[in-house]
């Protein structure tokens, strides 16, 4: 008797689409976003399907592929962070901003 691999597959990636990064098939949820939640927010698999309408193996294939390629998606989160600091450093707050932080009382 032969062995029969089954596998359904959860993550999409798409050059064009949310900058390239794995995300749940069918969704705008990155796989990276379901890894904080999960990891760093100790919410449970439960808890993030149930607040963001997915099933439970979309949650678990999206922490299966985290696991399977940590390395790079954490790399590309710390790069994307990096990114958007230098460009707040680089871009003088808009006037919009400034009146914003002035009705809220935020500096």
């Amino acid at each position: 008797m032969s062995i029969q691999q089954i596998t359904t597959e959860y993550i999409a990636i798409n050059p064009d689409y949310c900058y390239g990064k794995p995300r749940i098939a069918g969704t705008i949820m990155p796989v990276a976003a379901i890894a904080e939640m999960y990891l760093d927010m100790k919410q449970s698999v439960e808890e993030i399907a149930q607040k963001y309408d997915l099933s439970l193996a979309q949650v678990h294939g999206a922490m299966a592929y985290y696991f399977e390629h940590w390395e790079d998606i954490d790399r590309h989160t710390i790069e994307t962070d990096r990114l958007v600091e230098e460009i707040k450093v680089n871009n003088p707050t808009s006037k919009f901003q400034q009146k914003w932080r002035q009705i809220t009382g935020e500096r």
